[in-house]
Parts: structure tokens; C-alpha cells; sequence
């Protein structure tokens, strides 16, 4: 076992001298030599070990005692620990690609490929909505209804549904995402859902509200229209929206009178309680067939969710 252990260590350590590449190379004939059923070379390993032992009797005669009389099983414990962190370190490198964590979806727990969290960071909601906090364990579509929702084409079977809000920096990172999405995936069904998390956004949920109501084919424009604004254009200002909502095509007339209308306040209120039960935390949160994904993942994330290429 201790020449399995020689090779990794050895490999590693030769990238950067010479020497320790040729301690590689013998240490490599020696795994060929042991995997082939015959035995190691002994000059080898007593080499290897003579030289950690040097080493170890400089600074304690006692630790070098403990480590010549148990070298085999030493060997084997590092050899183990060596399979195992390798083997850690590779799912670690499969979940950060397939969905932007190396601790799994969603996971908040910290990721050395994404030192900072961006791939799973919110724009956090106020915590007062909920009576407990919540975790990305509980968020879930099954006690909510997104039909009164801005939505194409509702009838297909695979189904993204996406809930952000238009200030919020999170949200602008993934919707160019999802659109690509969408784009190589026309046949999806796709639903929006505006969550004002942000201050000076909440009226924005009775622009969409009425706009898709006037007409859902112009809707999906001026969606974009917002997205494509600046966040300080947009903060508390209905004349803005009143301007894009022109440029997409709608009668400013019909527009307000839905706006300003007690029915639609009540219908927003209805749609806003129906994404806190999800159990969101955060925008965005974007659900691809049932799955959440919670914040701005690269786009091969969305794309494995919607196509699964590679599972083990």
C-alpha cells in the first residue's frame, strides 16, 4: 500500500521539482508491480522511508520510533484518506458544474469555486412574511397556484417558472439566462412571476398584473422593456413604466383604469400570497419542472435541469 500512497504524493510534489518526478516514476513502477500481483521493489520503499524517517528524527526521535514501527499501517491510512478526499473532491467538482455548488442545488454551505456565494445568492425577502424562517428544503410549488400568472405557452409539458423582482441585481443576472433558455427551448412552458422584494417595485406587480390582462402577447415585451431599464429609472416611478408601457404597444387609458382598480389590487394581493406559500427566501427563484433553483446559476445549470444530460 505504500507505494500507491508514494505515486500521489510524489505525482503531486513532482509538478514542481524534478527529482520528485523521479521518485514518481519508481514509485508508479512499484503500483505496476504490486496491481500485476508481484512484489515491490524493497529498495524502494526503504529508500522512501528512509528518507521520511531522516527527516522526522531531527525533530523528535519519539514520533520517528512510532512512525518506523507502524509504518504499513500509516501507509494505509493515508492511503485511505487520499481515496476519500479524492473522492470528495470530485463530487465536489460534479455538483459545482451541474448546479453551481459543490455542496449540491442550492446548498448555502461554502463552495471553493464559488468563494463568494454568487451562484446562490438571494436578494432576501423580509423575514416578518413567514412565521419560521425559511430553507431551500422547503421551498415547493405544491401548495401554490400560478395560473393567474403572466405565462406562455401553458399547455407544454415541461414548465419553468420564474419569481423575481425587476430592482433586484439577482434577479437581472439570471433572467438573460433564462430567456437563452427559452430561446433554445421554444416549446417550454414559461411563467413570470414579479415578487417586489426590492422597495419602490410593488407597483410594478399591478403593471404586469393588467398589462398581461389587456394583452399577453405585448405582456412578454414589455416584461423585457423593464429588465432592460435601469434600476433607478424604475425605483417608485409609474411615469416610467407608463412610458415603456407605450413602447410596448398599450392605451394608456384602459392601462390605468385596470391599474387603479380595487379588483386588482385584490387579485395582486392574491397572486403575491400564492408565492409566499412556496416557502421562497429570495429572488430569484426559478422553478424548472417542479425544481427549485434559488439564485442566479449559470446557464448550464438551467439547461441540465430542464435536459438531465449526466446523473450518476
Amino acid at each position: 500500500m505504500f507505494c500507491f500512497l508514494a505515486l500521489i504524493v510524489f505525482a503531486i510534489m513532482g509538478i514542481f521539482s524534478a527529482s520528485n518526478r523521479e521518485l514518481a516514476k519508481e514509485a508508479l513502477a512499484c503500483v505496476f508491480t504490486r496491481v500485476t500481483f508481484r512484489p515491490c521493489r524493497t529498495n524502494f520503499k526503504d529508500k522512501t522511508k528512509a528518507m521520511l524517517l531522516g527527516k522526522l528524527v531531527t525533530r523528535s526521535a519519539v514520533v520517528a520510533k512510532f512512525v518506523n514501527k507502524n509504518f504499513e499501517l500509516l501507509s494505509w491510512a493515508f492511503f485511505i484518506l487520499s481515496v476519500v478526499s479524492t473522492i470528495w473532491v470530485a463530487k465536489g467538482v460534479y455538483d459545482y458544474y451541474l448546479y453551481g455548488n459543490c455542496n449540491g442545488l442550492n446548498s448555502s454551505g461554502f463552495c471553493v469555486f464559488d468563494p463568494k456565494g454568487l451562484n446562490s445568492s438571494v436578494s432576501s425577502l423580509n423575514e416578518k412574511c413567514y412565521v419560521k424562517p425559511p430553507t431551500e428544503a422547503n421551498v415547493t410549488l405544491k401548495n401554490s397556484n400560478f395560473s393567474s400568472f403572466p405565462v406562455k405557452n401553458p399547455q407544454a409539458k415541461k414548465k419553468i417558472i420564474f419569481i423575481g423582482c425587476y430592482l433586484c441585481d439577482y434577479t437581472r443576472a439570471a433572467y438573460p439566462q433564462i430567456k437563452q433558455l427559452l430561446k433554445q427551448n421554444p416549446d417550454v412552458s414559461f411563467t413570470f412571476a414579479h415578487f417586489p422584494v426590492k422597495a419602490g417595485s410593488s407597483y410594478l406587480s399591478n403593471y404586469d398584473y393588467c398589462t398581461y390582462k389587456e394583452d399577453p402577447k405585448k405582456f412578454w415585451n414589455f416584461n423585457d422593456l423593464l429588465f432592460s431599464s435601469s434600476k433607478a429609472d424604475l425605483y417608485d416611478n409609474p411615469s416610467y413604466a407608463d412610458k415603456e408601457a407605450v413602447k410596448a404597444g398599450y392605451n394608456l387609458d384602459q392601462l390605468h383604469a385596470c391599474i387603479n382598480s380595487a379588483a386588482t389590487k385584490t387579485a395582486v394581493e392574491a397572486q403575491q400570497n400564492e408565492i409566499i406559500k412556496t416557502g421562497i427566501y429570495g429572488t430569484p427563484t426559478i422553478f424548472i419542472d417542479g425544481t427549485p433553483y434559488i439564485g442566479p446559476k449559470p446557464y448550464r445549470v438551467y439547461e441540465h435541469g430542464l435536459k438531465p444530460w449526466f446523473l450518476f
